[in-house]
């Protein structure tokens, strides 16, 4: 392999331009919280089904009081009643 390599690359280049080393901070800030809000909703939203033989249909199993919204602006989900049927 010919030539340095690329860490040793991408250190001498931000040596030389020190005014990218914000510019990657908040690329990779932003980068970080879209990969973890992308799990957050494969992993606890109700739309989502991982195991289609145990649980079908997980919508159904919530109760009225289970919040899934990321953030409920006016709603308090604790004092909501069952207004649904069961099945």
């Amino acid at each position: 392999m010919k030539g340095p390599l690329l860490g040793a690359m991408f250190s001498r280049h931000v040596k030389r331009h020190p005014g990218l080393i914000p510019l990657i901070g908040f690329i990779s800030v932003g980068m970080g919280s879209a990969i973890l809000y992308l799990l957050r909703l494969a992993l606890y939203s109700p739309d989502v089904s991982w195991d289609r033989k145990n649980n079908p249909e997980p919508w159904n199993k919530l109760s009225p009081t289970d919040q899934y919204k990321f953030l409920a602006v006016s709603t308090d989900y604790k004092s909501l009643k069952k207004e649904r049927p069961s099945f």
